[in-house]
């Protein structure tokens, strides 16, 4: 028969090594596999549309202007810059400004310091990144730890009654103080989860789709750039034109005056001629304005001080565009346009997206397992592992799965018709580019044989005003004449030049088709 004292010390002890494993536990010791999610892999949701976020655009518009009695119709081409693409951070700190800027360096400044490229540069960062956390849940995860746990237990509070009485021992309300040590590494690793690795592969497509956008914004900047270059050109030419109408219409008035003195001319032809100078001064400080507000644009576009104190090197004289058929372009279009790229990698983001709401409801396997030590101090401790592997069967989740391939399904409908919008939208670009450049063309010969013949009609009206045969009005209405031609011919080479610099936009490549659309050295 045992003893009553060994019966009390085996029931304590017995006690004691119970509260001591509840305790190690309740601590959080990894004495068995570590929990798995319930949840499982989710299908990351994609935006509804698939073009880019920011609101920026650069469009340019041809709209028919009809002509003076005496001047031809002219296309009225405009360059409108919209959202980041009208801005830009500062070049002058990394690439000095000499005070003269060519088309290539405007282009090549803007290129790397225009908001519109800046910004979608950045969002191809945050693709990337974007991309290497959906690629994290396929790669092993691995972490260490090290606690050191020193604790009492309030065994009423966890919940021990004990209601046998064992003679001459008292159950304990406190248990402790006790403590031990333990240092692992524990890793997890997705050994089949589809719904993660087509989540990377849809991840890995939008952040392709960004790389090409940014491709396609240099493209919008340099239809910014150039076509505001030329626009400053195209101000620049009217500002000349108007300094020699108004020299002309000077002389015109000094000889008038002069005629005036000696009684060969009245009063009212010296009034008209004085009327026709004052009207041209008048014109040329609005020219004169209209330029240095072309310039400061230009600067800002191109990351340059907002001012008009510099010079512009490069004249774009009219060359005939190089010879394109429409379906050679729109060939060379839908080859080369990236933004018809970016958007053919959204529709496959779209597409793993929904495998990966499908995979859902297939099986997942994975495998968690951790090694360390532990022990009530370092020189006592024991090494203890674990490791599981656990195959996960999706059974119900409440029509989960169901709701994320509807919402897929949702976004990849949307991408395949923005995509057919996409390739009709660059059909009409290419169509319209062509008509413009077409037109313009022409409009150009025939601005400038209508401007050969009103200054030769100008010449000859003042050889009969200095040969007494006719008055000043005649000469200012044919002055005038002249100003209207010489402003036609502006306008069509301007529109020309735009036409060429839309279809190489069109077309795609801007950057590298440019010198050949413009001839530039």
């Amino acid at each position: 028969m045992k003893s009553p004292v060994h019966i009390r010390s085996s029931a304590a002890a017995s006690l004691l090594a119970a509260v001591v494993i509840f305790s190690a536990v309740s601590a959080g010791a990894q004495l068995g596999p570590p929990a798995s999610s319930s949840q499982g892999s989710q299908a990351v949701q994609l935006p509804l549309s698939g073009r880019a976020g920011q609101n920026g655009s650069v469009n340019t518009t041809q709209t028919p202007v009809p002509g003076a009695t005496t001047s031809v119709n002219t296309l009225n081409s405009t360059v409108q810059v919209q959202g980041p693409y009208a801005s830009s951070a500062d070049s002058t700190g990394k690439i000095p400004f000499s005070g003269k800027l060519s088309l290539r360096e405007a282009i090549d400044r803007g290129l790397a310091y225009n908001l519109g490229a800046v910004d979608l540069a950045q969002s191809v960062r945050q693709a990337q990144g974007a991309s290497r956390v959906a690629r994290s849940a396929l790669l092993p995860n691995l972490n260490g730890s090290v606690s050191e746990t020193y604790e009492t237990e309030n065994l009423k509070a966890l919940g021990f009654r004990f209601n046998f009485p064992i003679a001459g021992f008292i159950f304990p309300t406190l248990i402790g103080p006790f403590n031990y040590l333990d240092a692992r590494a524990s890793l997890s690793q997705n050994i089949v989860d589809l719904t993660a690795l087509n989540n990377y592969r849809s991840a890995a497509a939008v952040s392709r789709s960004n790389q090409l956008s940014s491709l396609d914004a240099k493209d919008l900047v340099v239809l910014a750039v150039g076509g505001t270059y030329l626009q400053v050109l195209a101000a620049k030419a009217r500002v000349d034109s108007a300094r020699a109408q108004l020299d002309t219409a000077n002389a015109l008035y000094q000889q008038t005056l002069q005629q005036r003195s000696v009684g060969l001319v009245a009063q009212i032809d010296a009034n008209h001629s004085q009327i026709q100078a004052l009207t041209e001064q008048q014109r040329l400080l609005s020219l004169q304005n209209d330029l240095a507000k072309q310039k400061i644009n230009l600067a800002r576009l191109t990351g340059l001080p907002p001012t008009d104190q510099y010079d512009l090197t490069d004249d774009i004289p009219y060359q005939p565009a190089p010879a394109i058929e429409f379906a050679d372009a729109l060939k060379q279009a839908f080859d080369h346009r990236a933004d018809l790229k970016a958007a053919e990698s959204q529709v496959r983001a779209a597409e793993l997206s929904r495998s990966a709401a499908r995979a859902e409801r297939l099986p997942s396997f994975s495998v968690n397992a951790n090694y360390g030590a532990i022990g009530t101090n370092p020189a006592q401790a024991k090494g203890t592992y674990t490791v599981a592997g656990t195959v996960r069967v999706p059974i119900w989740q409440g029509g989960r799965a169901g709701g994320d391939v509807e919402q897929e399904d949702a976004a990849l409908a949307q991408r395949r018709a923005e995509i057919e919008d996409l390739k009709s939208s660059i059909e009409s670009q290419v169509r319209n580019a062509l008509l413009d450049l077409q037109t313009a063309s022409s409009q150009v010969e025939l601005a400038q044989k209508n401007l050969d013949v009103t200054r030769e009609t100008l010449d000859l009206t003042r050889q009969r005003f200095d040969a007494g045969v006719t008055d000043s009005v005649e000469v200012v209405q044919a002055a005038q004449t002249v100003a209207s031609a010489q402003l036609d011919y502006i306008n069509s080479l301007f529109a020309h030049n735009i036409a060429k610099l839309s279809l190489a936009r069109a077309v795609g490549g801007a950057a590298q088709s440019l010198p050949q659309f413009l001839k530039l050295p």
